[in-house]
């Protein structure tokens, strides 16, 4: 009978970019054992400041677990090139959030898995806590372990079909920088109004945390806002006359969106019918 593995098995972290670096820190801050394989002298200056000990050639063959927290068109790549260096049951983990498990390269044996946190970091040292994570794999080990991971660093575990992989990432991306592209069309807007980026951003951002909330405590339909929750024909034809182009090229849609959230819901059919031929 072979010996139960460790609940929190060495780690090497492969990358020490803004992903790579926050989720080494999170689980360093946890104490899982855990080193980083810098693969430049870039990624090797940002491991020492952050004061992530490097690993070396026998750290790399006695991890259990390998992250790779390298850009998508890497991976394969990588992972190609770690499998001769890693022992043969350690498993091989990408971060990737649109590619499946097959962009580790045939199992052949090998355990292979995925882990995808749902936060937008802008930095290393950025908070995991309290966000999501994507996690796939065939191996119950493995995902017990991917698992444990996210409860010690904070993170809601997802389950997320193989073949359903792109469809989830792209709602990931558009919840994030979906959200900003929006944000920035918001900004063009004020500044039509004679008000710089610093003075919109500084009245947006607690506008957007506000509906965020909203959403957060009635649902999306209940959360939204605005003249078309109202069924306000004669706001909306005012704002279309107002703004830019650009600006009015994302106002459309969202707003075509908005009003299939609330339907027949919340507003008439008079009602449906006048912003519907106004956002045409």
């Amino acid at each position: 009978m072979s010996p139960p593995r460790p609940s929190r098995p060495k780690v090497v972290v492969v990358g020490t970019g803004r992903l790579g670096g926050a989720l080494a820190l999170a689980l360093v801050a946890k104490r899982w054992p855990v080193r980083v394989l810098a693969r430049s002298e870039e990624s090797q200056r940002r491991a020492r400041e952050l004061g992530l000990k490097p690993a070396t050639e026998a750290d790399v063959a006695q991890a259990r677990v390998c992250l790779l927290c390298v850009p998508d068109k890497a991976v394969s790549p990588v992972a190609e090139e770690l499998k001769p260096r890693l022992a043969r049951g350690a498993a091989l983990v990408h971060c990737a959030g649109a590619l499946s498990l097959e962009a580790l390269g045939p199992a052949r044996g090998r355990v292979l898995g995925s882990f995808h946190p749902l936060v937008a970091v802008s930095d290393p040292r950025d908070s995991l806590a309290g966000n999501s994570v994507a996690i796939s794999t065939r191996s119950r080990w493995l995902r017990e372990v991917l698992e444990r991971m996210a409860k010690d660093v904070g993170l809601r575990a997802l389950q997320v079909p193989e073949k359903k992989r792109a469809a989830y990432h792209a709602g990931a991306v558009l919840s994030a920088g979906g959200v900003v592209a929006a944000l920035s069309a918001a900004v063009e807007a004020f500044r039509a109004a004679g008000i710089s980026e610093e003075d919109a951003l500084a009245a947006l951002l607690p506008l957007t945390r506000s509906a965020l909330r909203g959403v957060e405590a009635r649902g999306l339909a209940a959360g939204y806002t605005g003249p078309i929750a109202r069924g306000d024909s004669g706001v909306v034809a005012a704002h279309l006359a107002a703004l830019p182009p650009e600006a009015k090229a994302v106002y459309r849609p969202l707003s075509r969106r908005g009003l299939e959230l609330v339907g027949k819901q919340r507003l008439t059919p008079e009602a449906r019918a006048a912003l519907a031929k106004l956002l045409k």
